[in-house]
């Protein structure tokens, strides 16, 4: 029998629906069972594309007698780390806190009012490493429960108190560190030879590479382009689909964890696209291979990631399930030389093997190898054999996608998407950020029918099949679409999407300030016991510095002072964690670099293009979006339209032929008409 997670609208919790575990999703009826019953909570946090999310759901939560052991003694919770970032940043913290270390499977026993008194990650069936089996585990936190119930509940207030304390943010500075100081910070930790930060395992670091592109002094150029070089070279891209895995085991990018995530490869389009635009024209090579990644990761959202309705899903599994039900991590994406005989024969099987990296001993488990993009000199040949290996390839057994939408995630893939449109002159690509952009808007912004005329709609985090989820948007929701939003209103010239995204920054300005200037990372909610606030970046830009990204580019598309502003106020939260970390917080420290770079002259600019009607991506058009500096506004239009300030005031084309004119601060340039004349006022000091 199904459990009450069979109308969930997230995958992950459908995967654990016919468990006999007695769940219970996230939520108030939760608590109240637990209070009325007065039984602890056992509290599981995971999302659809772990693997070791799945170990665990199959050798415990399958299991009849540990399902028993949990209903009598617990009331047991799942949650999707996806549709509550919120829950899961709040008691990722407490875990990491009294443990030392975090991850997924995340397992915190709590009170029925919320607070934690044990927390874990995965748990085996038997005794192994040192940690007890998960019935070893359930049943000791049972009898102390029933035995030492106010020692435990003492326990749990003091954990708490603790953590408050711990958790607290630095006071908002008064001076933003200096590029100098963050850019030596930052060398300390990158890897000289594989390019990224840090060491194994390795993430890419897109919202670092991003503020190092637009840093683009030489120093941080060869930073973010050799780290973009060697990570598409790498096992951790995809060479056959296109896209990135979510994290690479080792230090040279060779063995990714094979999930596929969207917030990844929304963030990667965005970085490669910036790091083509910064790659001279004298290095050939290195822009076909940005070039490659890019239409890569297009084809990869359009082909695999595209929902029915435009939305993009969340992430593809590691893991693919064979016909017997055996679970192999990364099976559908290596390869060995007989696999490669087998697809290409023997001929173009040695170009591959040679191409691609593979060995007889292999790279990855049982002889088999991750594909590796080593030198080619034959890109004709490479691009014929590449098709042949990705049919064969998808005859084996698939990933599962997890289909649920993401309100931030796609706002992320918008942003990207129509940034690399414009440069590479792809109307389509435009079309599919309008697309997903229509879908989160019509989906996710609802109102409780009976409430009044007179409610204001409320953003929802997630959806599936065209259904919103109960979960309510966080600030990354709403900073992430309205800088989705900001970029189809220039795109498009369209004012209707810069409404939504001012309507968004002003919610969210309502729903998360708190009182430093900053923003909290969700709303109030009395079921969980903290509020999260976290500066740094985790997988995806801090809600902040996204709020804070996207309040600038309002502000200059519609002219008003109060979104620069509030930009800076947020801002100004951050520099704290930028100076003791940059490596964790890029578009926090992206925004500490333009505005350094503003007071030295290089203000931001605003670029208005007047265009006919049926022209938006003529070449001035795209030459615009190709050498605008960081943080720089671009919209373009006919003479005449109106929703987007001042900008169109008086603003007309000039001998019948489209043209920009370029404000930088209180500072405005002469129009011109010609994309080679377009450099001069995009890069003036003034």
């Amino acid at each position: 029998m199904p459990n009450r997670l069979a109308d969930a609208t997230s995958p992950y919790l459908l995967q654990h629906a016919h468990q006999p575990v007695d769940w219970w999703p996230w939520g108030d009826e939760a608590f109240a069972e637990a209070r009325e019953r007065n039984l602890p909570i056992m509290l599981s946090v995971g999302y659809a594309a772990c693997h070791w999310c799945h170990v665990m759901a199959h050798e415990s939560f399958d299991d009849p007698e540990v399902a028993k052991l949990l209903n009598e003694n617990f009331v047991s919770i799942k949650v999707d780390r996806e549709e509550h970032p919120d829950v899961d940043a709040v008691y990722m913290n407490a875990t990491q806190a009294m443990t030392g270390q975090g991850g997924w499977p995340m397992t915190v026993f709590l009170t029925p009012d919320g607070a934690p008194f044990f927390a874990g990650t995965y748990f085996p069936p038997e005794p192994a490493n040192g940690l007890p089996s998960f019935t070893q585990l359930v049943t000791a936190l049972a009898k102390t429960w029933q035995q030492r119930h106010a020692d435990v509940l003492a326990s749990a207030d003091q954990i708490t108190a603790q953590l408050a304390e711990l958790n607290t943010v630095p006071e908002p500075a008064e001076q933003p560190p200096t590029s100098r100081e963050t850019l030596e910070a930052l060398g300390k930790d990158y890897d000289m030879l594989h390019g990224g930060f840090g060491r194994a395992p390795k993430f890419p670091a897109a919202m670092v590479l991003d503020a190092l592109l637009g840093k683009g002094d030489p120093t941080s150029l060869d930073m973010a382009q050799l780290t973009c070089e060697n990570m598409a070279r790498g096992g951790i891209h995809d060479q056959l689909a296109g896209g990135f895995h979510r994290y690479s085991v080792d230090e040279g990018w060779v063995v990714p964890h094979f999930e596929k995530m969207l917030y990844d490869n929304a963030l990667l389009l965005g970085t490669y696209a910036r790091a083509w635009r910064r790659t001279a024209d004298h290095d050939p090579d290195k822009r076909a291979l940005f070039e490659r990644v890019i239409f890569g990761i297009v084809d990869w959202l359009r082909d695999e990631m595209t929902t029915e309705n435009g939305g993009f899903a969340s992430s593809l599994d590691a893991d693919s399930v064979d016909i017997r039900g055996s679970v192999h991590e990364g099976i559908y994406y290596v390869w060995n030389p007989e696999l490669l005989v087998d697809a290409l024969g023997e001929e173009d099987a040695e170009f591959a093997r040679d191409v691609f990296h593979v060995t007889t001993t292999g790279t990855f488990e049982h002889g088999n190898s991750t594909l590796q993009l080593r030198h080619v000199t034959d890109w004709p040949r490479l691009d014929r054999i590449v098709p042949r290996l990705k049919e064969v390839r998808s005859g084996r057994f698939r990933p599962a996608r997890d289909d649920k939408v993401l309100a931030s995630w796609n706002g992320l893939a918008i942003d990207s998407l129509v940034t690399a449109g414009m440069m590479f002159n792809r109307p389509d690509w435009v079309e599919m950020a309008r697309r997903a952009a229509d879908a989160v808007w019509s989906v996710h912004l609802v109102t409780d029918a009976g409430e009044g005329e007179n409610d204001v709609p409320q953003l929802r985090r997630s959806s599936r099949d065209g259904v919103p989820g109960d979960s309510p948007a966080v600030t990354e929701d709403y900073g992430a679409l309205a800088l989705g939003f900001t970029k189809l209103a220039g795109a498009l010239g369209d004012a209707t999407w810069l409404e939504r995204a001012a309507w968004l920054v002003d919610q969210a300005d309502e729903l998360f300030s708190a009182d430093d200037g900053g923003f909290f990372d969700a709303g109030e909610d009395d079921l969980r016991f903290a509020r999260p606030r976290d500066l740094s970046d985790n997988a995806t830009p801090s809600g902040t510095a996204t709020m804070v990204t996207a309040l600038r580019t309002v502000g200059v598309l519609t002219g008003e002072a109060r979104y620069g502003e509030r930009a800076d106020a947020a801002a100004r939260t951050t520099w704290a964690t930028v100076a003791a970390a940059p490596r964790f917080a890029g578009w926090s420290l992206a925004d500490v670099l333009v505005m350094d770079e503003a007071r030295r002259g290089l203000k931001l600019a605003d670029v208005t293009i007047v265009v006919d009607e049926d022209d938006r991506m003529n070449q001035l058009v795209q030459a615009a979006w190709r050498m605008a500096p960081a943080g720089s506004a671009i919209v373009a239009a006919p003479a005449g339209t109106t929703g987007f300030g001042h900008l169109f005031n008086d603003r007309t084309q000039r001998d019948g032929q489209p043209t920009a004119y370029v404000c930088r601060g209180t500072v405005c340039f002469e129009p011109v008409t010609s994309y080679t004349e377009l450099k001069t006022p995009l890069w003036s000091r003034c």
